[in-house]
């Protein structure tokens, strides 16, 4: 009996996680450690999410969610299943972003 009552609070806690991401659980790839990477986005397990942590000390925070495709190990389809659960910055990313938008140029001043 007490096997049946772990075994069906494991279930219950699981179910309760798995909601969690697909209730629209979001994760800033910018700040986030790996165990949240790993809990949040889809395909994404905890050596590619330790890949996403390693991939943004070493080369700085991450400007959209399309550079997830420079950490080895992650695609553009990853990209896209885990479109509205990535968060760059302070906003989710939209769902038809493209590249980041160039600079504007300075205006010269008398």
């Amino acid at each position: 009996m007490k096997s049946l009552t772990t075994l069906l609070s494991s279930l219950v806690l699981s179910l309760a996680l798995a909601g969690a991401a697909i209730a629209g659980e979001t994760v800033n790839i910018n700040t986030a450690d790996a165990a949240t990477i790993d809990r949040v986005l889809l395909n994404v397990g905890p050596a590619k999410a330790q890949a996403i942590v390693d991939y943004r000390k070493s080369n700085g925070a991450f400007r959209s969610a399309e550079q997830l495709a420079m950490v080895k190990g992650i695609g553009l389809k990853t990209v896209e299943k885990n479109r509205d659960r990535i968060v760059v910055g302070g906003a989710r990313v939209p769902a038809k972003a493209t590249a980041a938008k160039p600079a504007p140029k300075p205006v010269a001043r008398r």
